[in-house]
């Protein structure tokens, strides 16, 4: 080895991982490390990557968190694979997330409030408090190792930006995608606007409601009455018709007072529970009969619709007999079901309510208030009049404001809609181009989505947000799209500079046929459709950057929660295949819900939940990483935080990582060693071992990285840590302890430093804190003319020349057979420490005979044995008996059980072997297979077995006085290595050890005096007298003697 001391620097074995992870985000702002990672990539050869835009308005959260770490991993690898990776942030910053806050700021409760306060003044407080929490934002993504281009960010609100909204909106108007409806669509009361359906599935929530059932008189009888239930009694008002199912059964029940009522007659039990001793009888209710009937409406403020059809019995598909009364209310003008019914059936369309969903003076009993809360009011006024029949609460899921959670309303309005519908072969087409993780995605929740994907309410009566670029005259008809700025001013003939609605609504334009003026349409469109412009709009597109988004469109990879399949997922794929025709994006990650311990939302309220910056401040960036990487939050599924999760995986991997990069620093600076001294080819049985595994992992890693699995990716890395550091360390710790410079001990320096640089490497995109410390030390201190990041690296490759899968496979045998052996002792309370005279080993199969046959003294060293014996046969190693299964065989063989349970008994180890081979056996003319045959097994004296999968152990666990003497000298040398450490000894430095006791210790401690100052580094180990200056002195017990051990430096 070389004689000058290596360049490595010391490393302790105890780190604050947190503050070690603050030196190093220092340490790459300082060294420009991520834009160097960009620049230093070929621009020829791009990974474009999306990054869906958060609301600017709110703080970053778990869910953040999750797609943050995803959305850093993946650039990280794909930058280390050659990529010219850039990750632009982006903020949304326009809808109801904006207005809300503002709203709340300014204290303004109402859609009145803010015309009355000023809507240019409104979007300027906007504007003004929308990127509040950027500072916030971006020490949160910093401090996770995120790398992103803040100084090219994009926002929503920008001109540009809104610019290219516009043309994504133009170029659907020119193909006719474009239209205006009026539609039932879920209304927030207190927003003032439609929402989207996709928008309305993110809000729900379980909440009680009134649920009354209703006497609809029928015209002509004077004690006839249709039962219809509702849990909408706001909704009466505006009832149109009755709908009945055509397949459901109806009756009409006479009750004792002669009253007559009509319902399914299924629900008859459910509907007079209460009332069952009041019905005199029931007979069937033909529905062609019920279809020609007329009843009288409830109230009298659209009585005379009756002239246009209303209040007559219509059939409707969705009628069913689930709950109710098999009779639903209809009233087209609340609720997309009855709107659609209403207009196949001609009923009137009544919706007497404002935008502020207030009765309005059509309803004059009511005028002004708002309708949920005159519930309450209608059905004691039904009470009264003797047409309620049943009142009840009812607890059910029901559709609430995804952003002010306030409860929304069905309601029929008009607005502006995107023809989903006719471009659905496109979308469906588009997503069956898309790698989706986890695969079931695409075919299961975005395709069950896409296929009944309605027309998209893309207009919203709102402020904060991009003006639908229509203008209209009102009076003519006239209407104009505009697709950029420069068409605008062309018409309008003044320069315009921001888009937003307090300037544009000031800009009219003449009419191109001189046919007065073009006011804009007063909507703003829906936010969401801005995101999902956000590929083009981000470029400005088309208007800049056309080429180079041309040569590089569709994006590479995209990542979001599960929610985004309705959301972001949705819009990119609609926009897109309405575009182009083609998919937005070819490779999408779908993370999971982040929940608290309890399984519960996390609510700040509740405090249920681990506060991120805590965690991180406590554990570290890495650890937190690793735990949500190796969640069931990366195959879409639930997960519930816990700390403790945090913790086992700093403990479990970060730990033992850190541990044995500094077991090599710490050795490798006592020998000198360096790199220099040349990468040995590997002789050693563990030094091929180790660096076959590390190919197998590097392969493995890539394969799935590159098919975005990163939850098969973390196991993986994991698994190696395992087999690093509580294998191949531990068991080459002699070749690296030992005081002679020879080959062994330079190739096992040299193979460790190959794994621990490769590795980290290999690590570095899941771990980037810990992995560039130890990068910085072991590869930039000792070669200037490397990389001076781990990042800006090349992702390791598989080297086939070093893989050797028989080895790896014997290893792993070796493995399973070390811990059936350590279980054995550990339920026999024998130490690893105390020797034992013999391992038995019975193989599954011939190859595994011969593969362990390869690892006999490598198992004799691990289980501390002085033989190891391979034996034939399970009886060699205790008495083995079959017994029938008598619940499996006794319902086939029934009286000949005796018979066959004779036979089974008789059994040989021949014919078990046939059966364990899958075969059969006849007996009693029938035939018996393994799973007939219980396995009854006697162990033979002194010797202890276990088996599993087919390979057998068996320890002999009698004791003589050598192997008890043996015994106590090792478990010396542990109390002195511990001792070592307590006293805070260098491991290079030399001591003296005196030990004190009973004769029987002091006489096995004699027999194995070299042994033991050997392995404690002792120059001088004195039985029966201690030490002077004595650094250490502890009283012990040590198997079953008491002593005395002082330790001193030498």
């Amino acid at each position: 080895m070389s004689n000058k001391k290596t360049r490595f620097a010391a490393v302790p074995t105890s780190v604050d991982f947190p503050a070690q992870e603050e030196q190093i985000l220092a340490f790459w702002e300082e060294g420009q490390h991520f834009a160097r990672s960009v620049a230093e990539r070929p621009e020829d050869k791009p990974f474009i990557f999306y990054d869906g835009p958060p609301f600017a308005s709110g703080l970053p959260h778990y869910g953040h968190l999750l797609a943050s770490i995803i959305k850093d991993v993946v650039p990280r690898y794909w930058t280390m694979r050659g990529f010219r990776v850039e990750r632009r942030f982006g903020w949304d910053c326009h809808g109801l997330p904006v207005e809300n806050e503002v709203e709340q700021q300014l204290g303004l409760k109402s859609r009145l409030d803010i015309l009355d306060y000023g809507v240019d003044k409104f979007n300027e407080s906007c504007r003004d408090v929308v990127l509040r929490y950027t500072g916030e934002w971006q020490r949160f993504i910093q401090r996770v190792g995120r790398w992103v281009d803040w100084s090219n960010q994009y926002r929503t609100m920008d001109p540009e930006f809104m610019e290219s909204v516009w043309w994504v909106f133009k170029t659907l108007w020119d193909k006719e995608l474009i239209y205006e409806g009026y539609k039932s669509l879920a209304y927030c009361p207190r927003c003032s606007t439609p929402l989207s359906n996709f928008e309305v599935n993110q809000g729900y929530q379980d909440t009680q409601d009134p649920s009354v059932t209703i006497r609809f008189k029928v015209q002509g009888e004077d004690k006839l009455s249709i039962l219809a239930w509702t849990t909408t009694p706001w909704t009466l008002p505006s009832n149109m018709a009755l709908a009945v199912g055509r397949d459901i059964d109806y009756v009409r029940v006479t009750l004792k007072d002669g009253e007559q009522l009509i319902l399914a007659k299924a629900l008859v039990q459910q509907v007079f529970k209460k009332q069952e001793d009041e019905i005199a009888s029931v007979e069937v209710q033909p529905v062609d009969e019920l279809l020609q009937m007329r009843y009288e409406p409830l109230f009298a403020y659209f009585a005379d619709k009756a002239e246009e059809g209303a209040f007559r019995v219509v059939v409707a598909e969705f009628v069913s007999t689930e709950n109710g009364t098999g009779v639903v209310h209809t009233a087209p003008g609340f609720g997309e079901e009855d709107y659609q019914l209403g207009l196949r059936e001609g009923l009137p369309l009544v919706s007497p309510i404002d935008k502020d969903c207030c009765f309005t003076d059509e309803v004059p009993d009511y005028e002004g208030r708002f309708v949920k809360d005159v519930d309450r009011d209608i059905i004691r006024l039904l009470r009264e009049t003797g047409q309620l029949f049943a009142e009840s609460t009812i607890e059910h899921s029901y559709p609430f404001c995804w952003r002010c959670d306030t409860p929304l309303i069905y309601r029929t309005i008009s607005t502006w809609f995107v023809n989903v519908e006719k471009i659905k072969p496109q979308m469906l087409a588009a997503n069956a181009q898309i790698w989706w993780v986890p695969e079931h995605i695409k075919a299961g929740r975005f395709g069950r989505w896409l296929e009944g994907a309605r027309d998209w309410s893309i207009s919203r009566n709102r402020y904060w947000g991009t003006p639908l670029p229509i203008w209209r005259n009102e009076e003519t008809g006239e209407t104009v799209c505009i697709g950029s700025r420069e068409e605008l001013v062309g018409l309008c003939g003044s320069e315009v500079d921001d888009l937003h609605k307090h300037v544009i609504d000031l800009v009219e334009i003449p009419s191109p046929t001189g046919r007065g003026t073009l006011k804009r349409v007063p909507e703003v469109l829906d936010c969401w459709f801005e995101s999902g412009s956000m590929p083009y709009a981000q470029n400005h597109y088309p208007f800049e950057n056309k080429e180079d988004f041309d040569a590089n469109f569709p994006a590479d990879f995209i990542s979001e929660g599960l929610d985004q399949t309705r959301g972001w997922f949705y819009t990119l794929t609609v926009l897109c295949a309405a575009l182009f025709d083609k998919p937005a994006f070819k490779n999408c990650i779908v993370s999971g819900m982040l929940l608290a311990e309890d399984g519960r939302k996390m609510s700040k309220r509740l405090k249920n939940y681990p506060e991120p910056t805590e965690m991180i401040d406590k554990y570290g960036a890495d650890a937190l990483r690793l735990y949500l990487l190796n969640s069931p939050a990366l195959k879409a599924e639930e997960m519930r935080m816990t700390e403790s999760g945090i913790k086992e995986s700093l403990r479990a991997v970060i730990i033992p990582l850190w541990n044995s990069y500094s077991f090599f620093a710490t050795y490798a600076a006592l020998d000198g060693w360096s790199p220099e001294d040349g990468d040995q080819v590997p002789q050693n049985r563990l030094d091929r071992w180790v660096l076959s595994e590390l190919q197998t992992l590097i392969h493995e890693l890539n394969t799935e990285m590159e098919a975005y699995r990163l939850y098969r990716t973390v196991p993986a890395m994991v698994a190696f840590v395992e087999k690093l550091t509580n294998w191949y360390i531990r068991r080459s710790r002699r070749r690296f302890w030992k005081s002679e410079d020879d080959q062994d001990k330079a190739a096992a320096y040299a193979t460790l430093y190959r794994v621990l640089v490769t590795f980290v490497k290999a690590l570095a995109p899941v771990l980037p804190f810990i992995t560039e410390s130890i990068y910085q030390n072991l590869v930039c201190r000792v070669d200037e003319s490397a990389p001076d990041s781990v990042h800006l690296c090349d992702m390791p490759q598989a080297d086939e020349s070093l893989r050797d899968a028989e080895l790896e496979e014997q290893m792993e045998l070796a493995t399973r057979a070390v811990v059936l052996g350590r279980s054995l002792r550990s339920k026999h309370d024998l130490k690893v420490r105390q020797p034992l005279r013999s391992l038995y080993l019975l193989p599954p199969d011939e190859h595994s005979r011969y593969e362990l046959g390869q690892m006999v003294d490598l198992l004799a060293d691990e289980l501390n044995i002085k033989e190891v014996v391979m034996v034939e046969d399970e009886t060699d190693l205790s008495e083995v008996s079959y017994r029938p299964n008598f619940r499996v065989l006794g319902p086939r063989f029934g009286k000949q059980m005796k018979e066959v349970g004779q036979r089974i008994g008789e059994l040989t180890q021949q014919e078990i072997e046939i059966l364990k081979a899958g075969d059969k056996i006849a007996v009693a003319g029938g035939e018996i297979g393994i799973e007939d045959v219980e396995v009854q097994r006697r162990e033979k004296e002194g010797v202890v077995v276990a088996i599993d999968n087919n390979l057998g152990v068996g320890l002999d666990v009698q004791l003589d006085d050598e192997l008890v003497a043996e015994g106590v000298a090792r478990e010396i040398v542990n109390r002195v290595q511990n001792m070592r450490k307590d006293a805070g000894l260098e491991v290079s430095d030399r001591i003296r050890i005196g030990v004190q006791g009973e004769a029987g210790l002091l006489e096995a401690i004699g027999q194995h005096r070299e042994y033991i100052a050997a392995e404690t580094l002792a120059l001088e180990l004195s039985v029966g007298a201690l030490p002077d200056s004595v650094v250490l002195q502890q009283e012990l017990q040590v198997n079953d003697y008491a002593c005395t051990i002082a330790i001193a430096r030498a």
